[in-house]
């Protein structure tokens, strides 16, 4: 009966904590979502006669992602995790702030130094979906990481509309109006964040007894590296069609910045729409058959957008590629978060986010190389062979927990 009754308590308080958390992120996330649809056609803008570097902005953010990765372990470590994540939203603000002010300079360079100050803040916001997990009970976890990838639809909403609605606000300087907005956004995120309580981390200390692993031993198991490598091949991917659509879409096919728009609006809706159903999908038939799921998805966008360059087109492998993302990327998260005990979730997460966001910044770079070199059938390509591999690894990790579980 005690028990029963602490652990409903245990429950309502961390759904409390992973309701806040899921508030914050959906406005920080809106940083995301409004770079992502600007980015590339504001540093199209900027470029003069080679235009091939017009992607290096998202670059630029998503090296921030990774960094930030890295920074906020450290910041964590001082401050405690509200308080980084605080930290986090005001690189967003000052990112915003350094992006307005180069784009009235018609400054390339400072708008992509912008970029990186607003991809800091992004890597603190990743950080949010494991502090979910880590407050949560272990039956939990699943769905609390879906509840905070749900407050993406809410990104999904303010940051492109925020796009739409404000880039002409502080004419004639194009863009200029949607990126000043993240000042008031990101003071939101800090209000709401304020109401948070995050118990402070061990870190690497023994709990129960029992000492952490070595990373190398962590990561070396078979677990660990089947979720990570797919979680980075989904995210890679999703990142390298999302980042070249609009380019596509405005440059290669004469559509309005605004049908671009709302193409990545509806696309982050996808992402993260399907994460209210995502954590009992997990629950019923395990993060790999979910991951699966994820990757078929993944190969019918790649047909979809094979299949002519009408609107529609666009749109639907789009929609099809933020589902995909949404059931590879949860599932392998879960993957990863069950292949380590608590006092390893520090060094753990942060090995994974910055390989993650290393390779999703390589991704968006190479986006616009080739994108400009080669069309956007041939972006979409690239889908298969990725795709394929991690397949076969999602089988050979079902068939491996099937023997270890016959052989007890």
């Amino acid at each position: 009966m005690v028990a029963g009754v602490n652990m409903e308590s245990q429950l309502r308080a961390a759904k409390r904590n992973v309701g806040i958390l899921t508030a914050a992120q959906a406005v920080l996330g809106a940083a995301a979502s409004l770079s992502i649809s600007l980015g590339g056609l504001a540093g199209y803008q900027l470029l003069g006669a080679d235009k091939s570097i017009a992607t290096l902005p998202v670059t630029g953010f998503n090296l921030g992602v990774a960094a930030g990765a890295v920074i906020v372990a450290m910041v964590a470590r001082f401050l405690g995790k509200k308080h980084s994540f605080m930290v986090g939203a005001g690189f967003a603000l000052a990112g915003g702030l350094v992006a307005t002010l180069a784009l009235f300079k018609m400054n390339f360079w400072l708008f992509a130094f912008g970029m990186v100050l607003i991809g800091l803040s992004g890597g603190f916001t990743q950080k949010i979906r494991f502090a979910a997990a880590d407050v949560s009970p272990s039956f939990f976890k699943a769905e609390a990481i879906s509840w905070i990838l749900a407050g993406g639809i809410v990104s999904a909403i303010i940051g492109p509309q925020v796009a739409i609605w404000m880039k002409d606000l502080l004419e004639p300087v194009p863009f200029a109006g949607a990126f000043v907005m993240l000042v008031p956004l990101m003071l939101l995120a800090m209000v709401i964040l304020s109401f948070v309580h995050i118990p402070k981390g061990t870190g690497s200390a023994a709990i129960d007894g029992v000492e952490a692993r070595p990373l190398r031993e962590i990561i070396t198991t078979s677990r660990f590296a089947t979720g990570m490598f797919c979680g980075i091949c989904t995210y890679a991917l999703m990142t390298f069609v999302m980042t070249g659509a609009p380019l596509a879409m405005v440059i290669g096919c004469g559509f309005t910045t605004g049908q671009a728009t709302l193409g990545i609006q509806w696309h982050v809706i996808a992402m993260f729409g399907p994460s209210f159903l995502t954590g009992k999908l997990i629950r019923r038939f395990g993060a790999e058959r979910v991951v699966g799921a994820g990757l078929l998805v993944l190969m019918a966008c790649s047909l979809v957008a094979h299949a002519g360059l009408e609107l529609w087109n666009f749109w639907a492998a789009l929609v099809l590629l933020g589902i995909g993302w949404n059931f590879g990327f949860i599932g392998a998260t879960a993957i990863v978060a069950s292949s380590y005990r608590p006092q390893e979730a520090d060094k753990v997460q942060g090995f994974h986010d910055i390989v993650l966001f290393s390779t999703v910044a390589l991704s968006s770079f190479s986006s616009g190389k080739v994108f400009t070199a080669y069309g956007w059938s041939v972006m979409n390509l690239v889908i298969w062979p990725v795709t394929l591999l991690c397949l076969a690894l999602i089988v050979l990790e079902i068939i491996r927990a099937k023997a270890t579980l016959s052989a007890n």
